[in-house]
Parts: structure tokens; C-alpha cells; sequence
């Protein structure tokens, strides 16, 4: 058993060294302008939590995240951070593997990792310090705990129970995903037979997952701010989306000269996203803790109001989001960003030179290249799901049939979630697309091994 352990270990290590490729090629993490943030206010939070020193604003991020990230970076290195990104992703990935292939794990596993940290955004993830990759974590959780809990021992479930919290209470959009995809596999289970009550439970276990992290969410917001919520004092995503999207705008046009909306002030100054919410001279950045929270308060009824005004403009503006969203998952510019380098004194001290010297901040990562190759493989994952599924699901396999569920759900859902509720950008879609390739290298190696085996039946324990 320990034979095994320690080579299960090695497996795994190895796989999480393989996807950590951009920062060990770049000689540090990768850095985004928001993954600063989630740096900073894990500070503000612990000292609010533990010194009881409360501060006016915590920003705008997922304070858990922001705290369970602390320990390991102390404003000193990212390093660690990254560490824990590749291990729970490579780990994960690893019981996936062996919940499809239990016979070959290790060559199906390294089939998998390969090329999934070469040729798509698998890796970048990894090496980015932000929440991003723990969507997919969270996705092959649910996977795991609903379609092959048999395949876990209870070390295992407990650890995968873990990550799936941990993942979901990471960032909002998670949590989103999670409950739809609850909702989806729960939904065909009640009106079906005896049989599906043991998965409708396992769903359960996911549902109540959800429950306790959103309780954890709304517990420490009504602890900093005072009062219950999911994401605090955030900016107002959905009333910069209507008034972008141009229907906000029409229906300020007829009502600002009867009604006092502080918006109304701030209305010819908005052209796009960015001159809301995140120019450093935009409105939402250069406004006063009192003006924030007007617009916060005035967000839901404008929302609402141009909903009923102008529902078929915005219905099909969200739609042609909603769809390029879907399309657009390239990496984006990993490029130097002025506003990290001028922070990095503050939230990492000593190490600003040490940024200053690596690929990212030289422009001269292989960012072009790894987008082009991921959009090359998934092109090539779905020629790859088409000829093998037919052979695949003839034996109707359970598993794979879940996964494929799974993944399908959430790729489609994570477009509208990100298209609709906030911008269209090459990041949202790119951090979960990767899981399309994984389904389509799966169904290749399931089609192999069935076509080398011959058995109609095969073990479903793993040596390892």
C-alpha cells in the first residue's frame, strides 16, 4: 500500500509539475491587475477577522479566497499559490482519470496531462494567481461526487468534499455554475425510478456544499459590513452592462429629467466597461465612498426598469454576447501592466525587481502561440468527440456519460454567466474550455481501450 501511495504521489507531483510550465518558464507567477487585489485584502480581512481593526472597505473580491491564499503568500512570495493551484488541479484531474480508465490510469493520465498543459490554457491557469482554475476543480468535483463516488475511498471523498468548498467559495461565478448545475442533475433524477435516489443524495452532498459556502460568504460580509451578502460592496456589473449594451442609456435619457439618479451625472462620461469601472479616472474609480454606494443602491431599479422598457432589444443584445462569449476563449495579453508594477512595492515588498526581470514583464511569453494552439485542439477535440462517441456511448458508459454532462453544462453556462452579466473577454471562457479537450482526449482513450480489451465488463478498482 505504500508502494503505491508514494507512486500515486510521484504521479501526481509530476503532473503538477507539468502544468506549472508558464511560471517555472517565466521564473515567477503569472500576474493579472485583479490578482494584486486578491493579494492585498487578504490583509485587511485578517485584520479585521483576528485584530478586530475594520477598515471602510475590503474591496471587491472573494474574501475567502483573499484569506485562505494569506498563509501561503504573506506578501512575501506567490510561489506557494501556484503550488496549490497545480497540485489540487493535478490531483483531481489524477481521480478522474481513474474513475474512466481504472486499468491504465497512469498512461491515461499522462496522455491527458501532456497535452492538456501544452496545448491549452490548462497551464496558464495554474501559474495565474487568481481564483480562475478552482472553476474547473470544482466541476470534476461535482463529477466525482455524483457519477463515481464508488471509485473514492473515504479519504478521498473527504479530500474531493474539500476542494469542491473550497473552489466554490473561491468566486461568485463559481457558485453560480454550481447551483444550475445542481439544478440540471438533480431536475431528470426526481421523476426516475429507485435506482437514481443513491446519485439525487450524492447531488444533495453537492447542493449542501453550495449552502455552506454561500453561508460562509454571507456570514463574513454581515461580520465586516454589518449585513448579509455574497459578494459585499461590489461595483455594479449589471448597470454598467445595460447602459453599455445601450438600453440603460435610452431609458436615462427619457427619465433623467424627472427623476434624481446619481448615475444621471455621470451618463455622457460612459462609453464602455472600462470608463465605468475601471479607468483610474472612471466614474467608478474616482468616486466617493458615498456616490458608490447611490450607484449600488440604483443598480437593481435600473436594471429592472430598462428590462421592462426595452425587453427585446436587451434579450437580443444579451444573445449576440452570450454567443461571442462562447467563441472567444484565446489567452489574453499576458503582457506588463503599469498598475501592477507600481503596486507590487505595496502588496509584495522586496520583489518588484524580481517581476521586473521575468518574461511577463518583457513581453516575451509565448502568449500568442498557446492561444493559437488551444483553439487549434479545441477544434480538434470536438472532430475527436464526433467520431469516437457514437462507439462510446453504444456501451453507454455512465461515467463518461456524466463528465460529458457536466462539462457541456457548465462550457455553455459559463458563456452566458460571464457574456450576459459582464463583459465579453477571452479570459472567461479560456478558463474552463480546456475541459472540452479533456472530454475529447477521454473519449479517444476510452474508444483504445475497449477496442485493445474486447470485455464488455472491466474492473472498476484500481490497483493504484
Amino acid at each position: 500500500m505504500n508502494v503505491r501511495l508514494i507512486l500515486r504521489g510521484i504521479v501526481v507531483l509530476t503532473g503538477a509539475l507539468l502544468m506549472a510550465w508558464p511560471a517555472l518558464y517565466n521564473s515567477y507567477p503569472l500576474l493579472y491587475p485583479d490578482s494584486i487585489s486578491y493579494l492585498e485584502d487578504g490583509r485587511l480581512v485578517a485584520r479585521a477577522l483576528f485584530l478586530h481593526r475594520f477598515s471602510a472597505d475590503y474591496g471587491g473580491r472573494s474574501f475567502i479566497y483573499c484569506l485562505g491564499i494569506l498563509p501561503l503568500h504573506r506578501n512575501t512570495t506567490p510561489w506557494p499559490i501556484v503550488g496549490l493551484n497545480a497540485l489540487l488541479t493535478a490531483y483531481v484531474i489524477w481521480l478522474v482519470v481513474r474513475s474512466i480508465l481504472p486499468q491504465e490510469t497512469i498512461a491515461g493520465y499522462f496522455a491527458l496531462v501532456v497535452p492538456l498543459s501544452v496545448m491549452t490554457g490548462l497551464g496558464w491557469f495554474v501559474s495565474l494567481i487568481m481564483p480562475d482554475i478552482y472553476g474547473p476543480v470544482l466541476y470534476l468535483s461535482i463529477y466525482l461526487l455524483v457519477f463515481a463516488p464508488e471509485t473514492l475511498s473515504h479519504v478521498e471523498r473527504i479530500a474531493v468534499v474539500l476542494m469542491a468548498w473550497w473552489s466554490v467559495a473561491s468566486h461568485v461565478t463559481h457558485l453560480m455554475l454550481a447551483v444550475g448545475l445542481c439544478f440540471v442533475l438533480a431536475v431528470p433524477l426526481v421523476f426516475r425510478r429507485r435506482l437514481a435516489r443513491p446519485r439525487l443524495r450524492a447531488v444533495g452532498v453537492v447542493a449542501m456544499i453550495v449552502v455552506v459556502a454561500a453561508a460562509a460568504h454571507m456570514a463574513l460580509h454581515m461580520y465586516l459590513y454589518g449585513e448579509p451578502s455574497l459578494n459585499g460592496k461590489r461595483a455594479p456589473f449589471l448597470m454598467a452592462r445595460v447602459l453599455v449594451d445601450g438600453p440603460g442609456r435610452w431609458y436615462l435619457q427619457q427619465h433623467c429629467g424627472d427623476t434624481k439618479l446619481v448615475i444621471c451625472d455621470y451618463l455622457n462620461e460612459i462609453r464602455n466597461d472600462d470608463d465605468f469601472l475601471w479607468k483610474l479616472d472612471g466614474v467608478w474609480q474616482t468616486a466617493s465612498p458615498a456616490t458608490k454606494e447611490e450607484l449600488r443602491r440604483e443598480e437593481m431599479p435600473l436594471v429592472l426598469a430598462t428590462l421592462r422598457a426595452y425587453p427585446r432589444e436587451e434579450l437580443s443584445i444579451s444573445a449576440a454576447h452570450f454567443w461571442e462569449q462562447l467563441i472567444t476563449f484565446g489567452l489574453w495579453d499576458y503582457g506588463p501592466n503599469a498598475w501592477v508594477e507600481e503596486m507590487f512595492d505595496k502588496v509584495l515588498p522586496g520583489a518588484r525587481l524580481r517581476y521586473l526581470r521575468t518574461r511577463q514583464a518583457r513581453r516575451a511569453l509565448p502568449d500568442d502561440f498557446s492561444s493559437s494552439a488551444q483553439e487549434w485542439t479545441v477544434i480538434a477535440s470536438l472532430v475527436l468527440m464526433g467520431t469516437f462517441a457514437p462507439f462510446v456511448f453504444r456501451r453507454r458508459p455512465a461515467r463518461l456519460i456524466g463528465l460529458s454532462v457536466v462539462i457541456i453544462f457548465v462550457i455553455i453556462a459559463n458563456a452566458f454567466v460571464t457574456g450576459v452579466f459582464s463583459n465579453v473577454e477571452d479570459r472567461y471562457q479560456s478558463r474552463v474550455i480546456w475541459l472540452l479537450p479533456l472530454l475529447g482526449i477521454l473519449f479517444t482513450l476510452e474508444w483504445l481501450y475497449r477496442r485493445r480489451s474486447k470485455q464488455p465488463h472491466r474492473p472498476t478498482q484500481n490497483p493504484l
